[in-house]
């Protein structure tokens, strides 16, 4: 039996042959997977990959598709498609917020801010879902996952267990689950929120999005291509490395921010791998530093 036929049997319409991964990206750009489910709860992500588990098929999880770059080719396997969004909200004097993790973390602190609770205005700029931003620590503004994890619901062979926020190995945007070092699924997770006005919060969001609508540009991209190294950021380094406004194809090094690659319309993955390359390889002969990626590369290269 197939993977499709496989998921079939127990997601019926949930899942479709050979579909185009780019629509569910932020660059927009990738081929197909053999098979697309897509999952609209915790546990029915959780029934799937133990079907997934059990057949050997080979998986992604997909979320809100930025901070990927999926080739061209596609994926030759199961990409599971995390809509699982349920949110609870606990008040009162250690104010908390659980949710799924196919919860846009955008949406998230914009919910967190109507009901005047603090904490995640750093994320309300964030592109991608709870999910990814657990699994890689993200963070914006002097914020990151780390100092608001509480617990993450995590499923492994195993059976689900709740990982707290120092077993999650967290450094900068990374994790035991992004590293490789433990193999597992978020599911959910419990996140601490602050008491405060839905005034104050809004505010405090408006501001920190003026600041990044002014320093990084529109248009469809991965997101920051590159781990700021060590004292350093990857932008300045490309910028004075000569690059930006760079194009191959329909890929372009933003002329406004030197960590962001714009896709302008049906770029190839193969184009912006060719910029990635020419990227790290002219830092590093200008200026002796390897630009590590923050953004994952998925499928066939």
């Amino acid at each position: 039996m197939s993977a499709v036929d496989v998921l079939r049997q127990k997601f019926g319409d949930a899942v479709q042959e050979n579909a185009s991964l780019a629509p569910y990206t932020s660059a927009r750009i990738g081929g197909p997977a053999d098979a697309l489910l897509t999952v609209k709860s915790a546990d029915d992500l959780a029934d799937a990959m133990q079907l997934i588990w059990e057949h050997d098929l080979p998986y992604y999880i997909l979320g809100g598709g930025s901070n990927v770059l999926v080739s061209d080719k596609g994926f030759r396997g199961v990409v599971v498609l995390n809509r699982a969004k349920e949110v609870r909200f606990e008040t009162g004097d250690q104010p908390r917020v659980w949710c799924e993790a196919g919860v846009v973390i955008a949406n998230l602190a914009k919910r967190c801010a109507s009901k005047g609770l603090a904490g995640l205005e750093w994320s309300a700029t964030v592109p991608g879902t709870v999910g990814g931003a657990v699994y890689g620590n993200a963070g914006a503004f002097g914020g990151d996952m780390n100092g608001n994890l509480i617990w993450a619901e995590i499923l492994t062979k195993n059976g689900r267990e709740k990982l707290p926020v120092d077993r999650m190995g967290y450094g900068y945007r990374t994790s035991v689950l992004k590293r490789g070092e433990m193999k597992g699924i978020i599911l959910s997770a419990l996140l601490k929120l602050k008491n405060s006005t839905k005034e104050e919060v809004s505010v405090k969001i408006e501001q920190f999005s003026e600041r990044r609508k002014a320093a990084q540009p529109p248009g469809a991209s991965m997101g920051s291509m590159f781990k700021n190294p060590e004292g350093d950021h990857a932008g300045r380094l490309i910028e004075a490395a000569g690059l930006k406004g760079t194009r191959i194809g329909s890929a372009e090094i933003s002329t406004l921010h030197g960590n962001f690659f714009i896709n302008h319309g049906e770029t190839k993955a193969e184009d912006i791998r060719a910029l990635i390359q020419l990227a790290q390889r002219t830092v590093f002969e200008k200026f002796n530093v390897k630009l590590e990626l923050e953004v994952e590369l998925v499928g066939e290269w």
